[in-house]
């Protein structure tokens, strides 16, 4: 995290916070929930959120279905979460497939209902959908939109792809992309997933050579299950070193020991995070709250 303070009032009183809980020795955490479809799936959430709250995280954000496909149930989550659960919960908003109109909607009920900060995305594209639709085509245009509409009230969290995200022709062109929506108003980053330490230091120190000191949070997915995380890895463009697949590969069907070598393995990442500057640590919960709170207990 570089040493000067983010512009907007809001923005700077976060990064004061954040500084302070570091000066602490307490590295700040937030967490990543998905809407369910199912009342058994939303309480096993809930209950989840509860445990991990106990870790007074920054913010909880919730995810946005592809094509806004998740709408209302980010929505009531959202809300639930802050309010309820009284963490400051932030929806992911994304702008394909959504008019100005309905983004201008959402922005508004979460503005009346309190909420401070917003995870700005292009979003995926729904299943045979060959190009991004809607009025608003890039992440840099939301972002600007959100601005235009709503001022500084929203703390503005934008993605960030340290191995270059899955759909860019190269890694200049993405770390570009990356540029363009820091600099059309957003206040900080959350990464995608990664297992190599290096590719985060590597795109921190590109972003600072372009010019952009806004934070970037590495976004941290703990390993319970291979196979899944393989091919959830493969789609959205993140390695996993052929070590670890190895590794993982040679447990089989043994799911305490994928367990307990993921917790290791993404445990000394995070130190290694940590120790290199990372400002915080984002957790990709799977709605579950065991697998983050073993790798903060390691830490």
């Amino acid at each position: 995290m570089a040493g000067m303070e983010p512009g907007p009032p809001l923005a700077r009183a976060f990064w004061i916070q954040r500084q302070n809980m570091n000066s602490n020795n307490r590295i700040p955490v937030s967490f990543e929930f998905f809407p369910t479809k199912t009342e058994a799936g939303h309480e096993k959430l809930i209950a989840a959120a509860h445990v991990l709250a106990e870790q007074k995280p920054e913010f909880f954000s919730v995810t946005y279905g592809a094509g806004g496909s998740t709408r209302d149930r980010t929505l009531n989550t959202v809300l639930q979460l802050d309010q309820q659960v009284k963490i400051p919960t932030a929806p992911h908003l994304s702008c394909v497939g959504d008019s100005k109109e309905e983004l201008r909607k959402l922005l508004d009920q979460y503005r009346e209902a309190g909420i401070r900060r917003i995870v700005a995305l292009r979003g995926d594209l729904p299943s045979g959908m060959g190009r991004a639709s809607g009025e608003l085509r890039y992440a840099n245009e939301l972002v600007e939109f959100i601005r235009e509409e709503t001022g500084d009230h929203f703390i503005i969290e934008v993605a960030a792809y340290p191995e270059a995200h899955p759909q860019a022709r190269n890694f200049e062109e993405d770390l570009q992309n990356f540029v363009r929506k820091a600099k059309a108003g957003a206040d900080s980053a959350i990464t995608q997933l990664f297992f190599n330490a290096d590719c985060y230091f590597h795109f921190v120190d590109r972003v600072r050579k372009a010019g952009v000191d806004i934070p970037i949070v590495p976004g941290i997915m703990p390993i319970t299950n291979y196979s899944g995380l393989a091919r959830f890895a493969d789609s959205c463009g993140a390695e996993i070193p052929r070590w670890i697949r190895k590794q993982l590969e040679s447990y089989g069907d043994d799911t305490a020991s994928i367990t307990a070598f993921g917790t290791e393995v993404v445990s000394d990442m995070c130190r290694r995070l940590i120790d290199g500057g990372a400002p915080s640590l984002h957790f990709y919960t799977m709605n579950q709250a065991e697998s983050s709170l073993a790798i903060l207990r390691n830490l």
